[in-house]
Protein backbone atom coordinates (compact mmCIF):
# COMPACT_ATOMS: atom_id res chain seq x y z
CA UNK A 1 0.00 0.00 0.00
CA UNK A 2 1.22 3.50 -0.79
CA UNK A 3 2.55 5.44 2.19
CA UNK A 4 0.93 8.64 0.94
CA UNK A 5 0.41 11.71 3.10
CA UNK A 6 -2.00 11.97 6.00
CA UNK A 7 -4.49 14.81 6.31
CA UNK A 8 -6.64 15.20 9.39
CA UNK A 9 -10.01 16.72 10.27
CA UNK A 10 -13.39 16.88 8.58
CA UNK A 11 -12.81 20.15 6.70
CA UNK A 12 -9.50 19.04 5.21
CA UNK A 13 -10.69 15.55 4.27
CA UNK A 14 -14.03 16.70 2.84
CA UNK A 15 -12.32 19.43 0.83
CA UNK A 16 -9.81 16.98 -0.69
CA UNK A 17 -12.61 14.52 -1.41
CA UNK A 18 -14.57 17.26 -3.16
CA UNK A 19 -11.75 18.82 -5.18
CA UNK A 20 -9.40 15.88 -5.85
CA UNK A 21 -11.25 12.61 -5.11
CA UNK A 22 -8.83 10.51 -7.17
CA UNK A 23 -6.00 11.51 -4.82
CA UNK A 24 -7.71 10.02 -1.74
CA UNK A 25 -6.48 6.47 -1.17
CA UNK A 26 -8.41 5.70 2.00
CA UNK A 27 -10.33 7.36 4.81
CA UNK A 28 -10.08 6.21 8.42
CA UNK A 29 -13.12 7.15 10.49
CA UNK A 30 -13.73 6.82 14.21
CA UNK A 31 -16.13 3.88 14.50
CA UNK A 32 -17.88 5.60 17.41
CA UNK A 33 -18.98 8.55 15.27
CA UNK A 34 -22.55 8.10 14.08
CA UNK A 35 -23.42 11.78 13.75
CA UNK A 36 -24.62 13.61 10.63
CA UNK A 37 -21.16 14.95 9.82
CA UNK A 38 -19.71 11.46 9.73
CA UNK A 39 -22.65 10.15 7.68
CA UNK A 40 -22.26 12.96 5.15
CA UNK A 41 -18.57 12.16 4.75
CA UNK A 42 -19.34 8.46 4.35
CA UNK A 43 -21.87 9.22 1.61
CA UNK A 44 -19.42 11.49 -0.23
CA UNK A 45 -16.68 8.85 -0.03
CA UNK A 46 -19.03 6.15 -1.31
CA UNK A 47 -20.07 8.34 -4.23
CA UNK A 48 -16.41 8.99 -5.08
CA UNK A 49 -15.51 5.33 -4.79
CA UNK A 50 -13.14 5.87 -1.88
CA UNK A 51 -12.98 3.15 0.75
CA UNK A 52 -13.66 4.09 4.36
CA UNK A 53 -12.31 2.03 7.25
CA UNK A 54 -14.00 2.30 10.62
CA UNK A 55 -11.31 2.14 13.29
CA UNK A 56 -10.84 2.77 16.98
CA UNK A 57 -10.00 6.30 18.03
CA UNK A 58 -6.69 5.12 19.48
CA UNK A 59 -5.55 4.16 15.98
CA UNK A 60 -6.42 7.63 14.69
CA UNK A 61 -4.51 9.16 17.59
CA UNK A 62 -1.46 7.13 16.59
CA UNK A 63 -1.76 8.10 12.93
CA UNK A 64 -2.31 11.82 13.54
CA UNK A 65 0.09 12.01 16.49
CA UNK A 66 -0.25 15.50 17.94
CA UNK A 67 -2.51 16.88 15.19
CA UNK A 68 -6.22 17.19 16.16
CA UNK A 69 -8.15 14.86 13.86
CA UNK A 70 -11.82 15.13 15.01
CA UNK A 71 -12.22 11.42 14.34
CA UNK A 72 -11.15 11.30 10.70
CA UNK A 73 -7.83 10.82 8.91
CA UNK A 74 -7.28 10.34 5.17
CA UNK A 75 -4.32 8.89 3.34
CA UNK A 76 -3.78 10.86 0.14
CA UNK A 77 -1.29 11.15 -2.70
CA UNK A 78 0.11 14.60 -3.50
CA UNK A 79 -1.78 16.76 -5.98
CA UNK A 80 0.65 18.35 -8.45
CA UNK A 81 0.86 22.11 -7.91
CA UNK A 82 3.29 24.64 -9.40
CA UNK A 83 6.59 24.61 -7.53
CA UNK A 84 8.12 27.73 -9.11
CA UNK A 85 6.80 31.28 -9.31
CA UNK A 86 7.42 31.32 -13.05
CA UNK A 87 4.96 28.44 -13.44
CA UNK A 88 2.36 30.33 -11.42
CA UNK A 89 2.74 33.57 -13.37
CA UNK A 90 2.62 31.76 -16.71
CA UNK A 91 -0.53 29.83 -15.79
CA UNK A 92 -2.79 32.64 -14.48
CA UNK A 93 -5.47 34.03 -16.77
CA UNK A 94 -6.01 37.25 -14.80
CA UNK A 95 -3.70 39.76 -13.08
CA UNK A 96 -1.61 37.77 -10.62
CA UNK A 97 -2.47 38.01 -6.93
CA UNK A 98 0.21 36.68 -4.58
CA UNK A 99 0.58 36.52 -0.80
CA UNK A 100 4.18 36.78 0.42
CA UNK A 101 4.92 35.92 4.06
CA UNK A 102 8.12 37.22 5.61
CA UNK A 103 9.21 34.71 8.23
CA UNK A 104 5.90 33.36 9.60
CA UNK A 105 6.88 30.63 12.07
CA UNK A 106 3.55 29.60 13.59
CA UNK A 107 2.01 26.67 11.65
CA UNK A 108 -1.48 27.76 12.69
CA UNK A 109 -0.89 31.18 11.15
CA UNK A 110 0.47 29.68 7.93
CA UNK A 111 -2.50 27.31 7.70
CA UNK A 112 -4.91 30.19 8.23
CA UNK A 113 -3.06 32.27 5.60
CA UNK A 114 -3.38 29.45 3.08
CA UNK A 115 -7.08 29.19 3.83
CA UNK A 116 -7.55 32.94 3.36
CA UNK A 117 -5.48 32.84 0.15
CA UNK A 118 -7.71 30.10 -1.23
CA UNK A 119 -10.90 31.97 -0.28
CA UNK A 120 -9.72 35.18 -1.96
CA UNK A 121 -8.37 33.48 -5.08
CA UNK A 122 -4.69 34.19 -4.49
CA UNK A 123 -2.58 32.34 -7.02
CA UNK A 124 0.24 31.37 -4.64
CA UNK A 125 1.69 31.87 -1.18
CA UNK A 126 5.41 32.63 -1.12
CA UNK A 127 7.69 32.31 1.92
CA UNK A 128 11.42 32.03 2.69
CA UNK A 129 12.83 28.54 3.25
CA UNK A 130 14.80 29.58 6.33
CA UNK A 131 13.45 30.88 9.65
CA UNK A 132 9.87 30.17 8.57
CA UNK A 133 7.47 27.27 8.90
CA UNK A 134 6.78 25.02 5.92
CA UNK A 135 3.69 23.00 5.09
CA UNK A 136 3.37 20.24 7.70
CA UNK A 137 0.49 18.21 9.14
CA UNK A 138 -0.65 21.02 11.45
CA UNK A 139 -0.62 23.52 8.58
CA UNK A 140 -2.68 21.14 6.43
CA UNK A 141 -5.21 20.64 9.22
CA UNK A 142 -5.67 24.38 9.84
CA UNK A 143 -5.75 25.11 6.10
CA UNK A 144 -8.80 22.83 5.70
CA UNK A 145 -7.83 21.72 2.21
CA UNK A 146 -6.22 24.95 1.03
CA UNK A 147 -2.72 23.44 1.32
CA UNK A 148 -3.73 21.21 -1.57
CA UNK A 149 -5.29 23.96 -3.70
CA UNK A 150 -2.97 26.97 -3.27
CA UNK A 151 0.64 26.61 -4.44
CA UNK A 152 3.09 27.17 -1.59
CA UNK A 153 6.41 28.43 -2.99
CA UNK A 154 9.41 28.41 -0.62
CA UNK A 155 12.26 30.63 -1.84
CA UNK A 156 15.91 30.87 -0.86
CA UNK A 157 16.19 34.67 -0.91
CA UNK A 158 12.97 36.62 -0.35
CA UNK A 159 14.35 40.06 -1.22
CA UNK A 160 15.75 38.75 -4.50
CA UNK A 161 12.41 37.08 -5.26
CA UNK A 162 10.60 40.37 -4.72
CA UNK A 163 13.00 42.14 -7.07
CA UNK A 164 12.37 39.45 -9.69
CA UNK A 165 8.61 39.86 -9.32
CA UNK A 166 8.97 43.60 -9.86
CA UNK A 167 10.99 42.97 -13.01
CA UNK A 168 8.13 40.77 -14.23
CA UNK A 169 5.61 43.56 -13.79
CA UNK A 170 4.18 42.58 -10.39
CA UNK A 171 3.56 45.55 -8.05
CA UNK A 172 4.85 44.65 -4.57
CA UNK A 173 3.01 46.15 -1.57
CA UNK A 174 4.18 45.70 2.00
CA UNK A 175 1.64 45.89 4.82
CA UNK A 176 2.97 47.70 7.89
CA UNK A 177 1.39 49.74 10.65
CA UNK A 178 3.97 52.51 10.23
CA UNK A 179 3.02 53.33 6.62
CA UNK A 180 1.48 56.72 5.84
CA UNK A 181 -0.71 55.43 3.00
CA UNK A 182 -3.79 53.51 4.13
CA UNK A 183 -5.37 50.50 2.47
CA UNK A 184 -8.66 52.17 1.52
CA UNK A 185 -6.87 54.90 -0.41
CA UNK A 186 -4.59 52.55 -2.32
CA UNK A 187 -5.32 51.52 -5.91
CA UNK A 188 -4.97 47.76 -6.16
CA UNK A 189 -4.98 47.10 -9.89
CA UNK A 190 -2.85 44.88 -12.10
CA UNK A 191 -0.53 42.04 -11.03
CA UNK A 192 0.08 42.45 -7.32
CA UNK A 193 1.93 40.80 -4.42
CA UNK A 194 1.01 41.54 -0.82
CA UNK A 195 3.91 41.17 1.62
CA UNK A 196 3.16 40.62 5.31
CA UNK A 197 5.60 40.18 8.16
CA UNK A 198 6.01 37.63 10.92
CA UNK A 199 4.13 37.60 14.19
CA UNK A 200 5.26 40.48 16.38
CA UNK A 201 8.22 41.42 14.19
CA UNK A 202 6.64 42.76 11.04
CA UNK A 203 8.58 43.18 7.82
CA UNK A 204 12.33 42.86 7.95
CA UNK A 205 14.31 45.87 6.78
CA UNK A 206 15.52 44.32 3.51
CA UNK A 207 12.03 43.05 2.74
CA UNK A 208 10.54 46.47 3.43
CA UNK A 209 13.10 48.14 1.17
CA UNK A 210 12.26 45.68 -1.62
CA UNK A 211 8.60 46.74 -1.76
CA UNK A 212 7.25 49.24 -4.30
CA UNK A 213 4.84 50.67 -1.74
CA UNK A 214 4.04 50.42 1.96
CA UNK A 215 0.42 50.46 3.16
CA UNK A 216 -1.27 50.26 6.56
CA UNK A 217 -4.61 48.76 7.47
CA UNK A 218 -6.79 51.44 9.13
CA UNK A 219 -7.55 50.52 12.75
CA UNK A 220 -10.70 51.89 14.39
CA UNK A 221 -10.61 50.17 17.76
CA UNK A 222 -8.30 49.81 20.74
CA UNK A 223 -5.99 47.10 19.40
CA UNK A 224 -2.83 48.19 17.60
CA UNK A 225 -2.06 45.13 15.51
CA UNK A 226 -3.68 42.12 13.83
CA UNK A 227 -2.81 38.47 13.46
CA UNK A 228 -1.00 37.94 10.14
CA UNK A 229 -3.77 35.76 8.70
CA UNK A 230 -6.42 38.35 9.60
CA UNK A 231 -4.34 41.11 8.02
CA UNK A 232 -3.82 38.95 4.92
CA UNK A 233 -7.55 38.39 4.65
CA UNK A 234 -8.28 42.11 4.83
CA UNK A 235 -5.66 43.01 2.21
CA UNK A 236 -6.67 40.26 -0.20
CA UNK A 237 -10.37 41.00 0.26
CA UNK A 238 -9.89 44.71 -0.49
CA UNK A 239 -7.93 43.76 -3.61
CA UNK A 240 -10.73 41.49 -4.82
CA UNK A 241 -13.36 44.09 -3.90
CA UNK A 242 -11.63 46.73 -6.01
CA UNK A 243 -11.20 44.33 -8.91
CA UNK A 244 -14.85 43.35 -8.84
CA UNK A 245 -15.94 46.99 -8.61
CA UNK A 246 -13.66 47.94 -11.46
Amino acid sequence: MSQGTLICGFHAVASRLRTHPASVEAIYLDQARQDKRAQTLLAAAQQAGVRVMLVERARLDGMARSVPHQGVVARVVPVPLPVHLDEVLESVREPALLLVLDGVQDPHNLGACLRVADAMGAHAVVAPKDRAVGVNATVRKVASGAAESVPFIPVTNLARTLRTLKEQGVWVIGATGEAEQDLFHTRLAGPLAWVLGAEGEGLRRLTRESCDELVRIPMFGAVESLNVSVAAGICLFETRRQRQAG
